[in-house]
C-alpha cells in the first residue's frame, strides 16, 4: 500500500552520520524520516574498526573533530549507552627514521590545536610498551583519543532517533529524488512517497548517484576495509595502536580479544557487499603477530569487510548543495568517519537550522572538486545554494 510522509526534513542514509543529524535535529524540533536501504549502521558505520581518533587526521579535519571528541564521553547520556567507548589513547608507531619525522612533523603543525601529542623516543617506548616489538624507531601517542563499539554505537544512534521522534524507515531504498516548488519529493522501492523541505545526502558510498543527479558529481570510489577479531587473550595492549604510513592497527577490548586491520577486502557478486580475502587476513595476522608477539599464537575467530565511500583527497563532503537550495551533502568520509560523525551530525542539524554552523567545514565544500577540474583558485565558483525559509 502507498502512503505520503510529510517532513521537514528526509535524510538518505541510516549509518553514524544519518542516524546522528536525525537525533540532533529533532532536538532542535524538526520532523524527521531517516531511510536506509537496509539496516541503519549496518554498513561502513557498523563495522569498521572502531578507532575513536584525533591523531593523523588532516589539519582542516581537527576543529571537527575536537567537537565529536567532546561527545564520545556523554554517549550514554546522548543514546543510552557509552558503546564500549575506552579513552585509552591511541599511539603510533614509526618503523623508519622518516616515519619517524613525520610524526615529529605533524605534532609540530597541530602544536596549537589541542591534541597534546606525546613524542615518544625508542628506548622510552619499550620501557611504557613492552608488548610491541619489531623495530619501532619511536612513536606518538594522543592520550584523550581511544576506541568504542561500531556495531553498538552506530545501530544505537539510530534508536536513539526513532526514541527522540523520528520516523525511521530500513529495507526502504530511495529510487528518486526531484526538488519541487516546496521543497523535496522522494520515491522509494516500497512505494512510499516522501515531501520534505530540506534533504540531507549521507547516503555514504552510494551518495555520488544522488549529488549526480543534482548536477555535482565526484570522485568518489568504494573502498572495502577488513578487519579480524581473536580469541580472547589476557589483557595486553593498553592503547589504541596504528602505524605511520598505514598497514596495521590494533585494539583490544575488555573481554580480551584483538581486533586487527590493515587490508583491503574485494567486492562481491553485489557490489553492495565485499568480503575478506585468505590472502588478506593471513597478511594481517602476520603483520600482528610481528609487532604484538603476544599475537603469535593467538586464534582468528572471525573477519569480516565493509563498503566505504572515499574520496580522491580524503577528505568528506560535508555542507550545502551548490546547485540546488536545501540540499544538504554529508558522505566520503575514507574510513575515518567513525569519531567525527557525532560531531558532523550536530553540524547537519546547525546547517539545517542556522544556515551555518560554527565549525569550519569550507573544506569540505563539494564544489572543491569543480575547482580542480578546472584549475580555478578559492572562490571563483558559486557560492553554496544554502536553505529557502523553513517556515
Amino acid at each position: 500500500m502507498s502512503r505520503t510522509i510529510l517532513k521537514d526534513v528526509a535524510i538518505i542514509g541510516g549509518g553514524l552520520v544519518g542516524s546522528s543529524a536525525a537525533l540532533a535535529l529533532r532536538q532542535m524540533g524538526f520532523s524527521v524520516v531517516l531511510l536506509d536501504k537496509g539496516f541503519c549502521g549496518a554498513q561502513a558505520s557498523g563495522v569498521n574498526y572502531g578507532g575513536v581518533r584525533r591523531q593523523g587526521r588532516p589539519l582542516e579535519q581537527i576543529a571537527l573533530s575536537q567537537r565529536a571528541h567532546a561527545i564520545w564521553p556523554r554517549l550514554k547520556e546522548v543514546i543510552g549507552i557509552d558503546g564500549e567507548f575506552v579513552r585509552s589513547g591511541h599511539l603510533k608507531v614509526a618503523r623508519t627514521e622518516a616515519e619517524m619525522v613525520s610524526l615529529e612533523t605533524y605534532a609540530a603543525r597541530v602544536a596549537e590545536l589541542g591534541l597534546d601529542l606525546e613524542l615518544i623516543g625508542h628506548n622510552q617506548l619499550r620501557e611504557r610498551f613492552p608488548w610491541i616489538a619489531g623495530n619501532v624507531v619511536g612513536a606518538s601517542l594522543c592520550s584523550g583519543d581511544g576506541h568504542a563499539n561500531p556495531r553498538l554505537v552506530s545501530a544505537t544512534f539510530a534508536l536513539a532517533a526513532r526514541r527522540a521522534g523520528a520516523e525511521v524507515l530500513e529495507h526502504t531504498p530511495v529510487s528518486h529524488v526531484e526538488k519541487v516548488s516546496e521543497g523535496f519529493h522522494l520515491s522509494t522501492g516500497t512505494g512510499t512517497e516522501i515531501r520534505a523541505r530540506f534533504v540531507i545526502n549521507s547516503a555514504g558510498a552510494w551518495a555520488g548517484t544522488f549529488a549526480e543527479a543534482f548536477g555535482e558529481p565526484v570522485p568518489l570510489k568504494r573502498i572495502y576495509p577488513s578487519m579480524i577479531v581473536t580469541e580472547p587473550l589476557d589483557v595486553f595492549m593498553n592503547v589504541n595502536i596504528g602505524a605511520e604510513g598505514g598497514g596495521i592497527y590494533a585494539r583490544q577490548v575488555e573481554r580480551g580479544n584483538c581486533i586487527v586491520g590493515g587490508m583491503r577486502g574485494e567486492p562481491t557478486a553485489d557490489p553492495d557487499f565485499s568480503r575478506p580475502t585468505d590472502t588478506g587476513a593471513v597478511t594481517i595476522m602476520n603483520r600482528a603477530a610481528a609487532l604484538f608477539p603476544a599475537l603469535r599464537n593467538a586464534y582468528a575467530i572471525r573477519f569480516w569487510s565493509g563498503t566505504e565511500g572515499e574520496m580522491v583527497d580524503r577528505n568528506p563532503v560535508i555542507g550545502f548543495s551548490r546547485t540546488t537550495p536545501n540540499l544538504v551533502h554529508a558522505f566520503g568520509f575514507s574510513g575515518a568517519g567513525f569519531q567525527i560523525a557525532p560531531g558532523v551530525g550536530e553540524v547537519l542539524a546547525e546547517l539545517i537550522r542556522d544556515g551555518e554552523s560554527p565549525t569550519p567545514i569550507t573544506a569540505f565544500a563539494i564544489n572543491r572538486f569543480a575547482r580542480m577540474d578546472q584549475g580555478s583558485p578559492v572562490g571563483t565558483v558559486p557560492e553554496p545554494q544554502k536553505r529557502e525559509t523553513l517556515r
